[in-house]
């Protein structure tokens, strides 16, 4: 038996801040960022919107889109490092809004890596609980913890919302192969949300990072996890039809393919409509390649991510 993603949901905010926005209001331009992010825009959530907002949005969209009771779900799990309020969770608010009573729910934060830690704990789950339907949602507002006047933070950052339907198959080659996770808490110094004052006391404060040692971790650490993952499988990159990165920024999975020889023609690159959406980046772009026609049923992914602790990690899926 494998879990299987059986269903693929986006959910954007409706206002759009582009570059040139940007530029009106801070001392940048359109090309600058972009040349050093391939960012072209970004979605940014309204004041009173937040983190279980967008998931409540693309959980329902995932349900209409199947034929799935929410009472049939077993669990929630929602990755967000930018929960609504310390309890109780994003997770749980999602479960009494969708109906969807007879699930158990929490939430996960792994940063951007989120997404990637959610689906190894849930197909865990799936396994050893013998449950059959667990939502995994991955919903982030990370413009609400930028300093709008840094513009070395502030133009990275999108919010959005992207789920996915996990279900049980037997015998027909679909599903998680395989997931491998990393850590190292000793470089948390490099990216990491503070308080107005300094102190990690949990108050809404602003994202520091240390980009030069972020993109530098960013590539040696994700390009290792694929490595070791294809190897640990017996699977070379000539086995993956298309890798799905975190979409941090765009030099990052650029500088990433060169260094490994890794093939660009099969590198999933969103960055330019979403920015960096922490945790929600890996399933909005797998559900943009979706509706493309890119990605079909059948085709082997590989999802890489690193995020904040740093934390991050590689998993092999076949649709």
């Amino acid at each position: 038996m494998r879990t299987v993603i059986s269903s693929v949901a986006s959910h954007l905010p409706q206002k759009i801040v582009t570059n040139h926005d940007i530029a009106q209001t801070l001392d940048t331009s359109h090309e600058w960022i972009f040349s050093r992010t391939g960012i072209e825009q970004r979605r940014i959530s309204g004041d009173d919107e937040l983190a279980s907002d967008l998931g409540i949005a693309v959980a329902q969209k995932l349900i209409s889109q199947t034929s799935l009771n929410p009472k049939e779900i077993d669990a929630i799990v929602v990755s967000t490092t930018t929960a609504d309020r310390r309890f109780p969770s994003c997770a749980c608010r999602i479960q009494g809004a969708i109906g969807a009573s007879n699930a158990f729910a929490f939430d996960i934060n792994a940063a951007c890596a989120g997404f990637i830690y959610g689906l190894s704990v849930a197909d865990s789950m799936m396994q050893s609980m013998n449950l059959k339907n667990i939502l995994l949602i991955a919903a982030e507002t990370l413009t609400k913890f930028v300093d709008w006047t840094d513009r070395a933070t502030c133009v990275l950052f999108g919010d959005g919302a992207g789920a996915i339907l996990l279900q049980r198959a037997d015998g027909d080659g679909r599903g998680v192969i395989s997931t491998k996770l990393y850590a190292n808490g000793e470089a948390e110094k490099y990216n990491s949300i503070l308080s107005h004052n300094g102190s990690q006391n949990g108050n809404r404060g602003y994202t520091t990072m240390a980009g030069r040692a972020v993109f530098k971790y960013a590539i040696e650490y994700m390009a290792s996890s694929i490595i070791a993952i294809l190897s640990e499988n017996g699977m070379t990159f000539d086995d993956i039809d298309w890798l799905i990165p975190h979409q941090a920024n765009k030099r990052i999975l650029e500088a990433m393919c060169k260094m490994k020889d890794f093939p660009i023609e099969k590198v999933v690159i969103t960055t330019q409509l979403h920015a960096n959406t922490s945790s929600a980046s890996i399933p909005l772009a797998l559900k943009d390649m979706i509706d493309c026609g890119k990605i079909k049923p059948g085709d082997t992914l590989l999802f890489t991510a690193l995020g904040a602790g740093l934390v991050w990690g590689s998993s092999i899926v076949r649709l």
